[in-house]
């Protein structure tokens, strides 16, 4: 107790010291950036989730082809969760003379529970609305036009006569984003008394839950350690249509980037801020020692000040990131709206042990070395400095950067790009800080005065130059990842969706309607069209062996060799597939071969030169594998698993796939279209298309908010990196003016010093960002040619050397404008 008392008298009689009060901000300044860039992830990544459950209409839910089991929905109000029931299933509209098959969706009047139902009534009014009543049926554009009807008018669906409501303007979408049919919403009472969810029927039923997110998870825990019923399958955000979930994960790599960077950023300042104090205790430390005060005493002392300091400096930064980041999200919650709007309290809590954290790991090795100091160094102070001990302690502040780097990126991928890039920019940083200290040895004598007076002083500091060089290094690292090649990184995602991406898709083309097709669809203005041949049929063996007799590691390969095969040929390797192993088919082979996707081989555990066997139609197919293929499944093109060589894949019974681009507005001349040829599945992809574009705003939105906050962490690091040396640079200022040096050789100086330590820190920093953002491009994002642009980085390596140079103008302008005396005297 007696210690820790003289520890808080310490740090009362030390808090007018710059070097303290500097720690005491940072600390501060670094709790708040964790804190509201982790409590502005936290709310945007439940955004991000809470758009995922407007693809299902519920937070959860499970499916299966017959009645969903009571105990499910019994389990759901249990936990207080709230419950919605559908089933979806083809039916035939009729309305006069008109029929057209239509994609219904029958659903309760509580559906739908998240997401928007939004509808037109007979006025043109939009409205908000649930599913529609007894008697009533809501249908989309599609449907309208192609049975001649208006809002109002009756058809019949099932045998009822059912009264026009309203027109589908927004639906969620059930985890069902491509519509194959136009769309129908109907009540789930009128479905069941017409007899369209009997046995025998083509419906599916679900049954969606949504609530609190601890309830949801309590749900979810149970249904997964209980039995589904037979074909049932739970419905999960995670478990949307493949393209969107890289779409949300993507979301989710770029809100975790954000935060990440933006907590090494306040590492940073926090731990040149430790090592500045603790070279300003040396003197007070070596005087304790020479009094007789053992090294535990002092190592007490010293860890006892810290902890006065960072306690209350932990809670303020606590108190200000909640409040600027409820201040924030005012302005940022349009992005989500929905989202529910309690404050998480967690993450600034978090982010203050966090905080805390760096700053014991970066304090402790200095402190540490504080206490070693022998008595004698209070008579000579070269004797502090002759401590070099290596001991683990110097490995606490790596392991504190990895533990946050780990904990904070979600992803092992994420974590070590992140983490070799900054280790490559500290140690490149800290060979050309070396190299130009050399350099100055040889140069700087024949070069001008002042040159010669920056070079020196930075060779003169030799240690802290590097020092002072790797952090800045490291935090403009961070920045330009954060302010540019994050936003380029956004740009190439949603260059991956122009405006022209094909949205709509044909199914069952016949090889004798291919031209009068195509034909068709120019005259109606579409455009981007692509057509591949589409073979259906079955895996049956491998390398000889029945693939009911074979057993494989992943459970996929049961239910996969169930299916039914889509098959596929082309002369050149498609757009968005790249061949990694083996080769593209030549010409004319010998015997049937096939390229295999990297799913298929990594579920069936296949090698270059098996053999898989297939039943097309009436005949079977050995196919030698001749290559491994990467499909980039989020292009929005034909994509296939298998795709065959030519020569002996055209004989197969086949149809065409079809894709086209068709901008919107022209719903009558695909209406006649779709009757002109009835065979045909034209399938809708626009909302699908939608739903992701709208992601990537969100998230750009997102992460313009959190880079805000980002920033002002970039700021400490730089103030912190240039007060480094503000002791020692006002020690020697004060010498040149005693010894007739006039102020603007002195701000020459500085800026010719500074200027080289931001010339270093600005190229290393854009190269160390290239290279990460490239990396991160590749492997994180799925980015394939993503390459940051070099001019914008450029630019900013310019800006960083200028910036540099100019906070270290302004921070020893007080140096040139005091009298020699004064400076001395302070010191």
């Amino acid at each position: 107790m007696r210690i820790l008392l003289l520890a808080l008298r310490s740090l009362r009689r030390e808090w007018h010291l710059p070097e303290l009060r500097t720690l005491a901000a940072s600390l501060v300044l670094a709790v708040v950036a964790l804190g509201v860039v982790a409590t502005l992830t936290a709310r945007m990544e439940r955004g991000v989730l809470a758009s995922a459950a407007e693809l299902i209409g519920g937070d959860l839910g499970v499916s299966a082809p017959q009645n969903i089991p009571d105990k499910f929905a019994v389990a759901g109000r249990q936990r207080g969760l709230s419950i919605t029931q559908t089933a979806s299933f083809p039916s035939v509209a009729f309305a006069q003379q008109q029929s057209q098959l239509l994609d219904v969706l029958a659903a309760d009047n509580a559906y739908p529970l998240r997401g928007t139902l939004l509808i037109s009534d007979s006025s043109g009014r939009q409205i908000v609305s649930h599913a529609p009543a007894a008697g009533s049926v809501y249908l989309d554009h599609r449907a309208l036009v192609a049975l001649n009807k208006r809002v109002g008018d009756s058809i019949q669906l099932g045998g009822r006569d059912l009264r026009i409501a309203g027109e589908l303007m927004q639906e969620p979408d059930g985890g069902e984003l491509v519509a194959m049919a136009p769309r129908a919403l109907m009540s789930l009472d009128d479905a069941e008394q017409a007899g369209l969810l009997g046995v025998g029927s083509r419906a599916r039923h679900s049954l969606l839950l949504a609530g609190e997110p601890a309830d949801v998870q309590r749900w979810r825990t149970w249904a997964q350690s209980t039995a589904l019923p037979q074909g049932g399958e739970l419905i999960t955000p995670e478990q949307t249509q493949e393209r969107m979930r890289s779409a949300f994960d993507r979301a989710g790599a770029f809100l975790r980037l954000t935060a990440l960077l933006s907590a090494l950023l306040s590492g940073v300042a926090i731990a040149l801020a430790s090592q500045r104090y603790a070279r300003r205790k040396t003197s007070e430390v070596s005087l304790l020692r020479a009094l007789g005060t053992s090294r535990a005493r002092v190592f007490t002392l010293l860890i006892g000040t810290m902890a006065g300091l960072a306690i209350p400096a932990a809670f303020l930064g606590v108190v200000l990131a909640l409040a600027l980041a409820q201040g924030a999200w005012m302005f940022a919650s349009q992005l989500f709206v929905g989202v529910p709007t309690v404050l998480p309290i967690l993450p600034s809590l978090a982010a203050a042990g966090m905080g805390i954290a760096v700053l014991v790991g970066f304090a402790l090795p200095p402190l540490v070395r504080l206490a070693d100091i022998p008595p004698v160094a209070v008579f000579r102070a070269s004797m502090a400095r002759r401590i070099r001990r290596f001991d683990a302690l110097y490995l606490i502040p790596v392991v504190v950067a990895l533990a946050l780097i780990w904990n904070l990126s979600g992803s092992a991928t994420l974590a070590g790009i992140l983490a070799v890039s900054l280790l490559g920019v500290a140690v490149v940083a800290a060979l050309l800080a070396a190299l130009l200290l050399w350099l100055a040895r040889r140069i700087a004598p024949g070069g001008h005065p002042a040159l010669r007076l920056g070079m020196a002083a930075l060779a003169r500091r030799r240690g802290l130059s590097i020092v002072q060089a790797t952090a800045l290094s490291m935090g403009l690292t961070a920045l330009l990842l954060l302010a540019v090649v994050a936003p380029s990184l956004l740009d190439g995602w949603r260059q991956e969706l122009p405006s022209d991406t094909p949205n709509w898709f044909v199914l069952n083309l016949q090889d004798d309607q291919r031209d009068d097709f195509s034909k068709a669809l120019q005259r109606i203005g579409a455009n981007q069209l692509n057509m591949m041949p589409l073979a259906v049929g079955k895996l049956t063996a491998i390398n000889g062996h029945p693939i009911d007799t074979m057993t494989f590691k992943d459970e996929r390969a049961k239910e996969w060799s169930d299916r039914q095969l889509r098959l596929s040929w082309s002369n050149d390797l498609p757009p968005s597939n790249t061949v990694i192993a083996g080769s593209w088919f030549e010409p004319h082979p010998s015997q049937p071969e096939v390229s295999v996707d990297t799913m298929w081989r990594d579920m069936y555990a296949l090698k270059l030169g098996d053999t898989m066997r297939f039943d097309v139609g009436e005949g079977q197919v050995d196919a030698r594998i001749a290559s491994f293929r990467h499909v980039d499944w989020t292009s929005f093109r034909v994509n296939f698993f298998l795709l065959m060589d030519p020569t002996h894949a055209t004989a197969l019974p086949h149809t065409w796939l079809a894709s086209f681009y068709l901008p919107r507005g022209h719903t009558e001349e695909l209406a006649t279209l779709s009757r002109d040829y009835s065979n045909l599945s034209l399938v809708d992809v626009d909302a699908l298309l939608d739903r992701v574009r709208e992601i990537v705003q969100r998230v750009t939105g997102a992460v313009r908010w959190v880079l805000g906050f980002s920033l002002l962490a970039g700021a400490l690091v730089l103030a912190a990196a240039l007060a480094t040396s503000g002791q020692e640079r006002r020690h020697e200022a004060a010498l040149l003016r005693t010894l007739g040096a006039r102020r603007n050789l002195l701000r020459i100086a500085a800026a010719c010093e500074f200027a080289l330590l931001g010339l270093i820190a600005g190229v290393t920093a854009a190269l160390g960002s290239m290279v990460g953002g490239w990396w991160l491009g590749r492997s994180v994002f799925h980015l394939k040619d993503f390459m940051p642009h070099p001019v914008p980085l450029a630019l900013s390596a310019l800006a960083a050397a200028i910036v540099v140079m100019l906070l270290g103008l302004a921070g020893t302008r007080k140096v040139t404008h005091t009298p020699p005396m004064r400076l001395l005297r302070a010191e």
